[in-house]
């Protein structure tokens, strides 16, 4: 469990101080899969340094399985730290060692002994997918298996904390859906609490259970992954969510619609069960009303489906008031777009 409460970074520059965490609290519950989006320059690699102490707050505090990070240095901070694994978007190998011999490093820096670090070694391969690369280099590696090289080494000294700093942004998308894929496994199988700082609303929705916004330093938005998606609040959410879920309609076709008579655009946003019922029939033989079906779309987040459908409604204006509180007793976000 993670707990950050009112962290603030402040960075002195030559033209003065550049505040690159405002105020930010999270809670990160046990075993979550804990996504945090932003753009670039919003502070979010920022802040996933200060939860490992890489970078000292300006204020507040970083609270990891009961212990004050920010309350502790030298041998007790580092100690501590072999509770928090971390892979890097350049994965940050040593290029003079082999797979082995990263997977060690921090192992022989924690004073295992021998055949104990082997041992670990010959545990964490197969769970990565490396069984035959021990003797590797990183030269002789792709891209996705440095990353599992860098993951593995993250898992060597059994952390409670994995922290991932833009883990995909190298990687091609069918490698980048491999390695979620195997950071899910690792989640269900460790109960590791998995924090990833992205700016792809993709990944958040693979693999998060639980998501934050960051835009200008501060905490705009956050909660779990189906209520964010069903229902931003804040426009940058609003951005991410349209870049996986598109449903803008063009301008030329907004023009055209406009001269319907007695018509509604309205986008419907929809969630699990409610993917596969079957509404739009239900608008028309119910409730009298023309449907034209403008825009429609229908994803996984993580294992729950998640649509958006963008209608034109034809209509009385009662019989439209009608058709709209049927959506809304059916659990459905509703947006009137005209």
């Amino acid at each position: 469990m993670i707990h950050i409460k009112n962290l603030s970074k402040v960075f002195k520059t030559p033209k003065g101080s550049l505040t690159a965490l405002d105020n930010i609290n999270l809670h990160i519950p046990k075993g979550a899969v804990f996504g945090i989006i932003g753009l670039s320059g919003a502070g979010k690699s920022t802040l996933i340094r200060c939860m490992n102490m890489l970078e000292r707050p300006t204020s507040g505090e970083v609270i990891i399985d009961g212990q004050n990070m920010t309350q502790l240095s030298g041998a007790a901070l580092r100690k501590t730290r072999q509770n928090i694994g971390m892979i890097f978007q350049h994965f940050n190998l040593l290029e003079s060692r082999t797979v082995a011999g990263n997977i060690a490093f921090p192992l022989e820096i924690a004073g295992w002994p021998k055949h104990k670090i082997a041992e670990r070694i010959q545990e964490l391969l197969p769970v990565v997918g490396l069984e035959d690369k021990a003797h590797s280099y990183p030269s002789q590696l792709s891209g996705g298996q440095k990353q599992r090289v860098g993951i593995a080494r993250a898992l060597a000294t059994n952390p409670s904390v994995l922290l991932c700093d833009e883990a995909t942004s190298a990687l091609d998308p069918q490698t980048t859906e491999s390695i979620l894929e195997l950071l899910k496994e690792i989640n269900e199988k460790f109960n590791l609490t998995i924090v990833i700082i992205t700016h792809e609303m993709k990944v958040i929705k693979e693999i998060c259970t639980d998501v934050a916004v960051i835009d200008k330093a501060r905490i705009v938005e956050q909660g779990p992954i189906e209520s964010v998606f069903l229902n931003p609040q804040s426009d940058i959410a609003k951005e991410f969510i349209a870049s996986v879920f598109p449903n803008k309609l063009a301008p030329e076709l907004l023009r055209e619609l406009a001269q319907h008579p007695n018509s509604q655009i309205i986008t419907v946003n929809f969630l699990g069960s409610a993917a596969s019922e079957p509404i739009i029939s239900d608008l028309i033989r119910q409730f009298g009303v023309t449907v034209n079906i403008l825009h429609g779309s229908i994803d996984r987040l993580r294992s729950t489906l998640f649509g958006t459908l963008t209608l034109e409604l034809q209509g009385s204006a009662e019989n439209l008031s009608q058709a709209h509180e049927y959506l809304k007793s059916r659990n459905l976000k509703v947006e009137v777009i005209k």
